[in-house]
């Protein structure tokens, strides 16, 4: 016996959103596969957290890209645990050193920096293609931005970027971090820019760019094209974050 009627009416909406909408019924509950399919999506947002980023395996992606950075530089948070980083978020923020920094050129344009945050999984499945995107994007503005070495940095919450930056003496520091898992979407990347970053910056001093994770979110190509058109702003404005608006779409307006 089913647990639907055989005609749905949701079925073609549901087709058009990853939101939980028209579940059904079954007695005083919720259909079995509804049931089943909560489940699978709440394992997959706590593997999503849990799991520790592969960093070896996320530098040999960057390297395949031939992007002619030098190899990922990896930076960690002073929390030494992944129970630690949830615990304690304030660890998250701050490197355990810069050390692995000291070698590396300074005074570039733009930094990037490939954060775990809360989901490694976002990270393992978009990071190096959405580097990638970054990149091509960034080399071919105006200008042809210069850009320092990529920074993986795990265990990591958003504000560690800061110190990175201002390590590496970059104007602009962009980090690509994992964001929340929800039911509906475990892998999900945000992009953070922040202009003249240092230690203490506000969050409203920072843009984002959220829900890249192709093909149901935002693609690679589209996040770095709004990317690339916040680092022109913030530069040319002399601030990021509430006073910047995105203009990546005025020429699309007739």
């Amino acid at each position: 016996m089913t647990d639907e009627p055989a005609t749905d009416p949701w079925a073609p909406l549901r087709r058009t959103t990853q939101a939980r909408i028209g579940l059904g019924r079954a007695g005083t509950s919720l259909p079995t596969r509804r049931v089943l399919e909560f489940a699978t999506a709440h394992a997959a947002a706590r593997d999503a957290v849990h799991e520790p980023l592969d960093v070896a395996a996320l530098v040999a992606q960057v390297a395949a890209l031939g992007l002619d950075l030098g190899e990922p530089v990896h930076v960690e948070s002073r929390a030494a645990t992944r129970g630690e980083y949830l615990r304690r978020p304030d660890l998250g923020r701050v490197p355990a050193s810069l050390e692995p920094l000291a070698d590396a050129e300074r005074g570039a344009d733009v930094a990037i920096v490939l954060a775990d945050g809360l989901s490694s999984r976002a990270m393992a499945d978009h990071g190096a293609a959405l580097l990638g995107a970054l990149v091509g994007a960034l080399r071919a503005a105006p200008g042809g931005l210069r850009l320092a070495v990529p920074v993986v940095a795990t265990q990591a919450r958003l504000a560690l970027g800061d110190h990175v930056g201002e390590a590496l003496g970059v104007d602009v520091v962009l980090v690509v971090i994992g964001e929340r898992p929800g039911l509906s979407v475990a892998d999900s990347l945000g992009i953070y820019l922040t202009l003249q970053p240092r230690p203490g910056r506000a969050d409203s001093e920072r843009n984002c760019i959220s829900n890249v994770h192709p093909p149901d979110g935002l693609g690679y190509d589209q996040a770095a094209r709004v990317a690339v058109s916040l680092v022109a702003g913030a530069r040319r404005l002399g601030r990021s974050g509430v006073d910047l608006k995105d203009r990546s779409g005025d020429e699309l307006v007739g």
